[in-house]
């Protein structure tokens, strides 16, 4: 039965903010085998010292993590301050994989763990990226589609100085993280943080990300219809607030894209959307404020929570920078709601440029995955 155990800390020094979190999770299981560890970008150049560190203090090899502009633990987040979070659990044997970033070719991942994936039927995996790397969110794809329709979670790399992940030891430049096999229970769940606006469309016209038409009929009419007449008078307000939403093909649960609005062109009724597009794909409009971020984290983890049927044992937390404090509160507000619905267990994670859930790569989301 494999258990967690939880750490966090923030010190001037990250020495001082290690040894915090090895006093608190105190006697260390000769049967541990894995740790998390995120670390916020102030100690970022101190990564090689910090995971030396903990591998030594508690004979743990295999670790997996990354930087973060801010990271989460239970009921706790820290943002622009020296802090780390760990997560240490012992998992059956053989039941994981830590695999180094993948920079350009899938195959330096299939030909190096395609075996043990198989023979594990391994199909989950925690994973991070590199935002420099082009391919990144390419490769998200392939490695879901090499583990036979594998289910990813985690997030992009976020630091205003190096961007290092961890996966096994420091690593960068592309997608790194940890496979589990088959027999590690685990749940997910996404939070789009957003609200539709009126009902799904059609692109009718695009040319790159400009959308030209939709429902047959200048773009900037119909996103005026759905966002009302105060908006549509004063379009200088949509920013920040109303959304582009891209409804995924084959969801199930009313997945979709969050993107931004990044221009409105009036004389010619144009709209301009941080996404390729294609004539025939679906678009739909969507708000973005506190009320509408709280109400779907709530339906989130009740849901989650119902799924589960029982305490989790352990979870990991990938939420975007525009969420936490910008969008919750200062007061770790997003990590108290996840506390209040699902009570105290270990929990891991950090503030990305970029959520991954599934096979894809989201944007204003917070995704959370429990081990049961």
């Amino acid at each position: 039965m494999t258990s967690f155990k939880a750490a966090h800390a923030t010190a001037p020094n990250w020495l001082e903010a290690a040894n915090s979190c090895l006093a608190q999770l105190g006697n260390i299981t000769p049967a541990a085998n894995l740790g998390f560890l995120y670390l916020t970008d102030v100690f970022a150049e101190h990564l090689p010292e910090m995971l030396a560190f903990f591998k030594e203090q508690t004979d743990i090899e295999q670790w997996v993590g990354s930087v973060g502009v801010g990271i989460c633990s239970s009921g706790q987040e820290y943002h622009d301050r020296p802090a780390i979070s760990v997560m240490i659990a012992d998992f059956p044997a053989d039941s994981f994989r830590v695999f180094p970033a993948i920079k350009s070719d899938i195959r330096e991942f299939v030909d190096g763990h395609q075996s043990w994936y198989e023979q594990a039927n391994a199909r989950f995996a925690i994973v991070h990226g590199d935002p420099h790397n082009p391919k990144t969110a390419g490769l998200i794809v392939q490695l879901a589609e090499a583990l036979n329709e594998g289910f990813l979670v985690g997030g992009i790399t976020s630091s205003r100085r190096s961007h290092f992940q961890i996966a096994g030891g420091q690593t960068k430049g592309g997608v790194s993280g940890v496979l589990f096999a088959e027999d590690v229970p685990v749940l997910t769940a996404l939070s789009q943080g957003c609200s539709p606006l009126g009902k799904k469309h059609e692109i009718t016209e695009c040319q790159d990300n400009i959308v030209i038409r939709i429902d047959d009929r200048p773009a900037l009419d119909v996103f005026n219809e759905d966002v009302g007449e105060i908006l549509a008078r004063d379009l200088s307000r949509v920013a920040g607030y109303i959304f582009a939403g891209l409804p995924i093909r084959g969801s199930d649960t009313g997945d979709y894209l969050v993107r931004n609005l990044v221009g409105i062109d009036t004389e010619n009724k144009m709209l301009a959307i941080g996404e390729f597009l294609s004539a025939g794909d679906s678009l739909m409009f969507c708000r973005r404020d506190t009320r509408t971020a709280q109400e779907d984290l709530l339906r989130m983890l009740r849901d989650i929570k119902r799924r589960a049927g029982k305490p989790p044992k352990g979870g990991v937390y990938y939420s975007c920078l525009g969420r936490g404090q910008h969008m919750f509160g200062e007061n770790s507000e997003e990590l108290k709601c996840i506390q209040q619905e699902l009570g105290e267990f270990p929990l891991v994670g950090f503030f990305a440029n970029g959520e991954i859930s599934h096979n894809r790569l989201y944007g204003y989301t917070g995704v959370l995955t429990l081990f049961l």
